[in-house]
């Protein structure tokens, strides 16, 4: 069950962030083998102010239409998993209109019994 959490400047459309959720949870499907409605993500929008990055580290040319993606997962998948997920990403949100020097991807790894789905048990461990 990846946890998806997306940051970025304010002042895109709804649809735009709907397409930007879809992309990377159509992503996280073909290459996470993600299941069928496991789908929890997170939209965050922030003012120039509050949203700062390096516009070229390291050697990436950033513009502010950085969207910056971070995903909880537990840590069973693969390397090849987990590079096939950053292309995978990249597609989809190319597809929407980002460029691909904005598409900032972090994966943060888990173990299975940090996860509580609801009523206050670990599915992935009981």
């Amino acid at each position: 069950m990846p946890l998806s959490q997306i940051s970025m400047r304010k002042g895109k459309s709804k649809e735009f962030r709907r397409a930007v959720m879809d992309g990377i949870y159509s992503a996280m499907r073909r290459s996470f083998a993600v299941p069928d409605d496991d789908r929890f993500m997170t939209f965050s929008e922030f003012g120039s102010t509050n949203f700062s990055y390096g516009y070229r580290y390291p050697n990436v040319d950033r513009s502010d239409d950085l969207i910056i993606i971070q995903i909880t997962a537990s840590n069973n998948r693969t390397k090849e998993q987990k590079l096939a997920l950053y292309k995978a990403i990249n597609e989809e949100l190319v597809e929407v209109g980002i460029r691909p020097d904005d598409i900032f991807i972090n994966i943060v790894e888990v173990l299975p019994e940090n996860w509580s789905f609801g009523r206050g048990i670990a599915q992935n461990i009981e």
